[in-house]
């Protein structure tokens, strides 16, 4: 079963892994942030962050590494069942989230976005 994943009205499908990529541009810095997240168990679990450069507000997590541009680390699990995320419109760009294709949200002022897992069918539990 592929796992799937809302945010707001728009589902996005996730791949066989049922992980996701979140990426945006931090607000005072204007460098990028990668979140890396797996849909399981009804959650949504934080597999690795990545920030590229450091500043206020982006250091990288306890034995982080450098590639490619980026402080890469691996957070401790966290297991949330709802992602909120703001959406001020004031800041450089929207949420790029990312399945098995793409989708932008929060470029403009609205309401904030909660992400979150796709519910199960009914009787599809394998």
């Amino acid at each position: 079963m592929s796992a799937c994943l809302m945010a707001g009205a728009l589902s996005l499908a996730l791949g066989s892994a049922g992980e996701f990529r979140m990426e945006w541009t931090h607000s005072v810095e204007k460098e990028t942030w990668r979140e890396t997240w797996a849909v399981e168990g009804g959650k949504l679990w934080l597999r690795r962050a990545a920030v590229k450069g450091s500043g206020a507000g982006m250091e990288p997590g306890p034995e982080g590494w450098f590639e490619d541009g980026y402080w890469i680390w691996e957070p401790k699990p966290l297991g949330v069942t709802e992602l909120v995320l703001a959406s001020s419109g004031e800041t450089v760009s929207g949420w790029t989230i990312c399945g098995t294709d793409c989708m932008t949200l929060g470029a403009t002022a609205d309401a904030p976005i909660v992400v979150r897992p796709c519910e199960e069918p009914a009787g599809d539990g394998e």
